[in-house]
């Protein structure tokens, strides 16, 4: 599933994702706040960590500050 499109904007998934990513949560506490299943919300936040708009902290993600200013 991408997360950013190829002009360079987020997916709307991938923006309902980073706003919950103001304090780090992990994927099951990600995936229980938007309704999204678990193996999604794991794709998802992988693709945003390798795109550098989401940092992974000791098994939790936080939204970094290039995720902040695609938002």
């Amino acid at each position: 599933m991408a997360c950013v499109k190829p002009d360079g904007s987020l997916t709307e998934t991938a923006k309902v994702l980073l706003r919950q990513l103001e304090n780090p949560l992990n994927a099951e506490e990600i995936a229980s706040l938007v309704g999204q299943p678990l193996f999604k919300v794991r794709s998802v936040m992988r693709e945003l960590v390798s795109n550098g708009l989401a940092l992974e902290l000791e098994g939790g993600f936080q939204i970094s500050s290039k995720g902040k200013e695609k938002l």
